[in-house]
Formats: C-alpha cells, sequence, structure tokens
C-alpha cells in the first residue's frame, strides 16, 4: 500500500494496550490525516509512550469509560462521519455501537465486549456468560437500526476478523484442489454450500505462539503476548464451539442454547481448562485451550446450508490455542489460585528472542486437513514497526487497519461481522504486516499415533472428524 489512504474525519481510539501501541503506527503509517484529528483515551496512564505522537498533535486522556461517563467522552471526540475504533476491555460493544448510531459515526472492535463484572458474575445464567448470547444479544439489537445506518463492524481482530478470510481463502484453495469448479463465492448462501461440497467438517482456529522470553515467568505474574485482562476474560467464559451437523452426540458436559440460530454449544467449564488437539505447519501436533472466540459462533452460523428450514449442514469451529510457553505456565498458575487473575501482568516485548506465532485456520474432512494462515516471526515483526511489538499485536492490528479503511469506504451497511466483508479486500491489506502466508495440506487427524501406548475406548476410530477424538480435557 504505497499510496496513503485518505480520511477527513476524525479518530477516536479506545484503549491503548498491545493491539492499540501496534495500531496507532499503521494508521500513522497508512493514512492521510493529520495527527491533531486523532486521540485516544484509556483508563491507564501510557503518555510515557505516546510523547512523539503527542509531539505531532495527537490527543491523549487518561479516563476509565463507564455507563455515566461514555456518552459525553464520545461527544468531546466525535461527530458524524467520524471513527470510533473500540479496543477496551469491560466496555459495553452495544451501548458504543447504539451512540455511534444515534451520532452518525462508524465502529469497529476486536470482541464483543459487556461492562465489568459481567463474565465472573456467578448471578448471571451461565449461558447468558457466553459469546453466544453477546453475538445474538448485539444482531438482535441492531435489527432496531434504520436501513443505510452507520456501519459498524464487529470483532474485527485477528481471531475473530482475520480468520475468517483466512477460512475462505482455504475453502478457494482446498476446491482447487479436489478438482472442483468453484468461482469466488457472491452470497452467504453460496459460501455455505462451498463448504458442503468441499467435504470441509471441522474448522479450528489454529494457533501456537512460539515466542519465548529472556526474562521468564515469575510466581504471581501473568506473562502474555496480548492483553491479559483480555486472555482471562475469554478463559474464564465457558468453553464455546460451533456445532456441526455430522457430530453423532453432545458432550457429556455440553449444552444447547435455548434462543438464537443455535448453531453453537457451550460446556460446562471455561476454556482455560478446555484442552483439545490441533494441529500447525511448523509447530507440528499440539494440544491448545477451547478458548470461546466470536468467530466459533459466526463461522458455524454463516456456513450453514439449510434446507425447508432445517440446517442439513454446518461444520464445527472451534479456537485451539497453544499461547506461548510463559501464558500456559501463567494459566496453570490462575487454576491454581481458584480462577483469581495474577496482581501482576506483563506483555512480552523487547524481551523476546525468538519464536513465532503461526496462525491459521485448520479445515478438515474428506480431503483429509489444510491449514492456511500467518507464519510471523519475531524478527520480522521488528523489522516491520520496530523492536518494542511482538508478532501476536501486530497480527491483530493489521486488520483492525483493514477493517477501518474498509467501514471508511463503504459507510452505509449498518452491521457488519467479518464474513460479511470482502476477504480479497482484507488480505491485501493485511498481507504486508503477516509474514509468510502459506496454504498447507496434510494427513493429519486427531487420532494419529493415538492407541500405540493406550487404549482409549472412547475415541471413534470411524470417524476421525468427531469433536470427542480432538477434546483432551
Amino acid at each position: 500500500m504505497s499510496k496513503k489512504f485518505h480520511f477527513k474525519g476524525r479518530i477516536l481510539m479506545l484503549g491503548y494496550g498491545s493491539v492499540g501501541r501496534c495500531t496507532l503506527p499503521l494508521i500513522d503509517r497508512h493514512f492521510d490525516m493529520p495527527l491533531g484529528h486523532m486521540a485516544i483515551v484509556e483508563a491507564d496512564d501510557r503518555s510515557d509512550l505516546l510523547k512523539r505522537y503527542i509531539a505531532r498533535g495527537l490527543k491523549y486522556e487518561t479516563t476509565p469509560i463507564v455507563r455515566e461517563n461514555m456518552a459525553s467522552l464520545l461527544s468531546k471526540y466525535l461527530g458524524k462521519g467520524d471513527l470510533l475504533i473500540n479496543l477496551s476491555v469491560e466496555v459495553s460493544s452495544i451501548e458504543l455501537m447504539n451512540w455511534c448510531q444515534a451520532h452518525g459515526v462508524l465502529y469497529i472492535d476486536t470482541c464483543i465486549e459487556p461492562w465489568a463484572g459481567y463474565y465472573d458474575n456467578a448471578s448471571i445464567p451461565t449461558h447468558e456468560r457466553s459469546n453466544y448470547f453477546l453475538r445474538y444479544s448485539a444482531i438482535e439489537n441492531a435489527r432496531k437500526w434504520p436501513k443505510g445506518s452507520p456501519s459498524a463492524l464487529l470483532t474485527h481482530g485477528a481471531n475473530p476478523g482475520l480468520i475468517s478470510h483466512f477460512i475462505k481463502q482455504a475453502l478457494l484453495d482446498i476446491a482447487k484442489l479436489r478438482g472442483l469448479s468453484a468461482s469466488k463465492p457472491k452470497s452467504k448462501a453460496e459460501w455455505a454450500r462451498l463448504m458442503m461440497k468441499t467435504g470441509t467438517k471441522v474448522v479450528h482456529v489454529a494457533e501456537h505462539d512460539t515466542q519465548i522470553s529472556s526474562d521468564p515467568k515469575k510466581p504471581g505474574e501473568f506473562v502474555n503476548t496480548w492483553s491479559v485482562p483480555g486472555f482471562v476474560g475469554e478463559g474464564l467464559q465457558p468453553s464455546e464451539l460451533g456445532w456441526g451437523t455430522h457430530e453423532k452426540r453432545l458432550p457429556h458436559d455440553g449444552n444447547e442454547h435455548p434462543i438464537g440460530p443455535r448453531c453453537a454449544i457451550y460446556l460446562s467449564q471455561p476454556g482455560c481448562v478446555t484442552q483439545v488437539r490441533s494441529w500447525t505447519p511448523i509447530g507440528g501436533p499440539l494440544i491448545g485451550f477451547l478458548i470461546t472466540h466470536g468467530e466459533a459462533i459466526s463461522t458455524s452460523d454463516y456456513f450453514t446450508v439449510w434446507e425447508e428450514g432445517r440446517a442439513i449442514f454446518r461444520p464445527t469451529c472451534h479456537y485451539a490455542y497453544h499461547c506461548c510457553n510463559d501464558a500456559v505456565l501463567s494459566v496453570r498458575e490462575l487454576q491454581m489460585n481458584g480462577f483469581h487473575m495474577q496482581k501482576q501482568h506483563r506483555i512480552l516485548g523487547p524481551e523476546i528472542t525468538q519464536g513465532i506465532d503461526e496462525l491459521g485456520a485448520l479445515l478438515m474432512g474428506d480431503f483429509g486437513a489444510y491449514w492456511y494462515g500467518s507464519q510471523l516471526s519475531i524478527e520480522e515483526a521488528r523489522e516491520l514497526l520496530g523492536p518494542e511489538f511482538n508478532a501476536t499485536s501486530i497480527q491483530v492490528a493489521a486488520p483492525v487497519l483493514a477493517g477501518a479503511m474498509y467501514l471508511i469506504e463503504h459507510p452505509n451497511l449498518g452491521l457488519l461481522e467479518p464474513e460479511d466483508i470482502d476477504h480479497d479486500y482484507v488480505l491485501d491489506v493485511c498481507r504486508p504486516y503477516l509474514g509468510p502466508v502459506v496454504g498447507v495440506h496434510s494427513d493429519w487427524t486427531p487420532l494419529k499415533e493415538r492407541g500405540r501406548l493406550f487404549e482409549e475406548a472412547h475415541l471413534d476410530w470411524d470417524d476421525p472428524w468427531q469433536f470427542r477424538n480432538f477434546r483432551v480435557s
């Protein structure tokens, strides 16, 4: 993208954590607008990290956002035709979007957030503390918006977000590998039919983060390569997955939802204790956490094939996340402490000595397995933006940039999810920031090498793609 992207409006960014720190230099690099048209508001004072931007006109305010001050704070920085980039936690996405709709403001976020005290509130029914319910609530809320309302793009980071575009490209690759004649689908129904036609049964967000630090995790410290509160919040939610039509039976602790499209289920335990098998090309077989994510629900919903009001095809979809080694140890300590988050948090940056974040979509079915995604190394990340950044944060920030550009060029589409926008558009913007972007075919299955040491009677040896074969705990 050698040409600058012109925008005459203003931008407000809520939150300046690991993703915000990456998003700001990308906007500065690619947007043709003075920094005086941009503001950042967050709860914690990080002005020391922003001195060079503030000197060039960036507005910066340290104010925790709560129900009582949300409207007045937004009105201070935004008006019709402007853009809100929401990278905060514990601020209601729905209330932010409703304000933006009322004031003609474009909106993008990386996940659907409720107000503080929601995820770990035992008085709220378990199914309502799920991403399924939050997504359902956001969609139902948007039904009240008039046609042609300002565009609002939900959940457009790396995953959810970028991963949905990887899935579509992987589908086109698999169709070609299988000798199927498939032009790029033009609608949700056509994409769903293509997935069914390829024989895809399961979709994983298969991520293996191998970034290693010279300063290891200490007792009482949660170390990660992206937001600690964000990761812990997701990890304490019920484990969730889109539920495919090929599945023979619900897990023993599986629960169906009482409302909505019922394209997903949740387990009676949090994601940070739920483990599954998956695979990436460089890392090979992995055991990752089945952390709830928005794409698990939106993917299964989007790729459902309906006939006469009945779902005849739907893939199982979920996250399989092997976070960096220090984060794995941090999760174990969190579990041992009764799910009380450690008091000390640290995002890995300059202390990383090596490693990659291998993030992609692993599609599995009649053709075997096919992974398509990004293999961004710490060395490449630093060449792109500087020594203080890591691979993970760039993989999230690039699709935020792409999503913001798409909104500005398509300002009156109302509520959007990643699956609703052109995957080629997003990948074209993001590719320079993703390192090697590859598609790899494999004969891996979750049954490979199983039964070599112990008989596992609970496995389904006739159908490798049953969820019970992936699940570890």
